[in-house]
């Protein structure tokens, strides 16, 4: 389990959700949970036909503040209500959005609160679509869609699946964890990283040794993920390299799907020559069989004899580019070691050139492969050592990014 769940980059940040009538407003009511527990100050306002499926005192328990219905435009401060719910709202997100929702704010109608504080509304703005495929596919409902996107709104999904109606198609609400990924990534774009490519690689690669069985190691990829995030969160445009996980890649980030070294190693080789940043997180496989079986070796055959050699050396290789194009500017490192962790970890800094190393003990039963925390030392080519405490790994990847930033300051 995390540590902790709040998101430095919601922290504080007000954030308008607009629920209307879909079976999907359930799903809101998670989304608004999980942007509160973000540090994420959450106003909901219901629609008419929302109140029909999910209740205010639903969100209003959640969110620990107010909810708003159209029954507020007539109260005292109604005159102001619209105005005050969008002026410092630094993103409003419609979840669910029905089709007539989408018809009301692309022809600019404002006859319910919601749309009223749309209109007025100067921020960012996203909408999730939920209605049954043939609703969606209708050219008006298509031509909507469109007009929001030329005014710069963000159409989340929908994504494809089974509706309430029991038909098959493209109308469902996606997940609230990936509506939340676009609101990182809307909030992140102008961050301290804007115009800074970061090249992150994650998981552990798998060297066959038959057509079933393969050589890898422990490793998750979830470190690695959560460094693609944080850099995410900052306005980076992330190259995510990615040896096998049952990870879903932060939204924003483009995945290579990669196995084995090779196949990274030709990925990180192609990413670098546009990448300020390189971060190698991925746990690579160090030996390989030297001949992979292109069938299942059967047991029945007795017990056979794996001949290993090395995999190739990443690292080296792109020590060399760098020195030659220079390019990337920044090289990270990362060191799993189960003795001497310092010595080791500092051996790699000097012997690859690398300008920060993150060591883990990888001996450790609560901290570094498979699970969510880490422990991990910084180690920088200035002789600087900083040993952080046990952290999630998201926390631990918020560190080293900001390294990286002030890393990167120190070069220009």
């Amino acid at each position: 389990m995390n540590l902790q769940l709040s998101v430095p980059l919601l922290v504080g940040r007000r954030i308008v959700l607009g629920v209307t009538g879909s079976i999907a407003a359930y799903k809101a009511a998670d989304l608004a949970s999980k942007l509160t527990q973000a540090g994420a100050q959450v106003d909901v306002v219901l629609s008419e036909a929302a109140q029909k499926f999910i209740s205010a005192l639903t969100f209003r328990s959640l969110t620990g503040r107010a909810v708003y219905t159209d029954s507020d435009l007539w109260s005292a401060e109604a005159h102001l209500l619209h105005v005050g719910l969008a002026q410092d709202a630094d993103l409003l997100v419609i979840a669910p959005a029905t089709a007539n929702t989408l018809a009301k704010i692309a022809h600019g109608q404002a006859d319910s609160l919601l749309t009223i504080t749309v209109i007025a509304a100067d921020c960012l703005m996203l909408v999730a679509p939920a209605m049954d495929a043939h609703m969606y596919e209708n050219r008006a409902t298509q031509a909507n869609i469109e007009t929001l996107q030329k005014r710069g709104i963000t159409v989340i999904g929908p994504a494809e699946g089974r509706m309430a109606s029991g038909l098959m198609g493209l109308g469902r609400f996606v997940e609230p964890q990936e509506i939340i990924g676009h609101i990182r990534l809307a909030l992140g774009k102008g961050g301290p990283l804007a115009g800074t490519r970061v090249v992150v690689t994650a998981g552990g690669t798998q060297e066959p040794i038959d057509a079933v069985r393969t050589i890898t190691n422990r490793s998750s990829g979830k470190q690695g993920y959560a460094i693609a995030q944080a850099a995410l969160d900052r306005g980076a445009a992330v190259t995510l390299i990615s040896a096998p996980t049952h990870l879903d890649p932060p939204v924003g980030a483009d995945l290579l799907a990669v196995k084995t070294a090779k196949e990274l190693q030709s990925a990180v080789l192609a990413a670098i020559p546009e990448a300020d940043v390189l971060l190698m997180a991925a746990a690579v496989a160090d030996f390989r069989p030297g001949q992979a079986k292109f069938e299942k070796i059967k047991r029945r055959k007795g017990v056979p004899k794996i001949n290993l050699e090395p995999t190739e050396d990443i690292l080296g290789l792109v020590t060399e580019a760098q020195q030659k194009e220079g390019l990337p500017r920044l090289i990270v490192g990362f060191a799993a070691e189960s003795e001497n962790l310092i010595a080791n970890a500092r051996q790699k800094l000097e012997e690859k050139g690398l300008a920060l190393v993150v060591a883990n003990d990888i001996s450790s039963e609560i901290a570094g492969f498979e699970v969510d925390n880490n422990q991990v030392t910084l180690i920088d080519s200035e002789g600087g050592v900083q040993e952080l405490p046990l952290m999630s790994k998201v926390e631990v990847a918020e560190v080293i990014i900001q390294r990286v930033l002030q890393l990167l300051e120190s070069l220009e």
